[in-house]
């Protein structure tokens, strides 16, 4: 499992002050208001950040972190991920589970028969999508309803599904 969790992406430099524009990729925006600290992923090392402020911008939240204070520190960043660890994250309701912990698991049928591997979640307004490499039909998107996704086992990396008429 992945002892870090992204929660969002730098997108942008926010006015001169070192402030910046982050693209949430968490379901709850609104856990960047008791968010204290954060690690960027420089591509090179992972820097703990003490988050100073935190406003809501459209579908964009704006942070300054007490280490920088102009834009010249921050531009170098864009499309850098912002992690916590994983003990920092949200907790979880039932059936819900961190898209980290979930990519790459094995995807089988109901009667055991392997069909693919997870290769992607793609999160809409209804329902999450399961994308799935599978080794005889190619890509296949699966509906994440209760109906097609029978059982998540992120300790064994297993998903098991049941094929509903009209997807492969």
């Amino acid at each position: 499992m992945e002892e870090m969790l992204q929660v969002g992406v730098i997108a942008s430099t926010h006015g001169i002050r070192g402030e910046v524009k982050v693209f949430p990729t968490t379901d709850d925006v609104g856990r960047f208001r008791d968010l204290k600290q954060v690690y960027l992923d420089t591509g090179r090392e992972k820097l703990l950040l003490d988050v100073e402020s935190t406003k809501f911008f459209k579908q964009m939240v704006i942070l300054k972190f007490r280490q920088f204070q102009s834009i010249n520190q921050v531009e170098g960043f864009r499309r850098r991920p912002l992690l916590v660890r994983r003990e920092d994250a949200l907790p979880l309701e039932e059936d819900e589970y961190y898209i980290a912990d979930m990519l790459g698991m094995d995807v089988v049928l109901e009667g055991g028969e392997h069909f693919g591997v997870l290769a992607d979640v793609i999160e809409t307004g209804a329902n999450d999508v399961y994308v799935v490499d599978s080794d005889c039909h190619g890509q296949v998107l699966l509906p994440a309803i209760k109906d097609c996704i029978l059982s998540v086992d992120i300790a064994q990396r297993q998903m098991c599904v049941r094929l509903m008429k009209g997807l492969v």
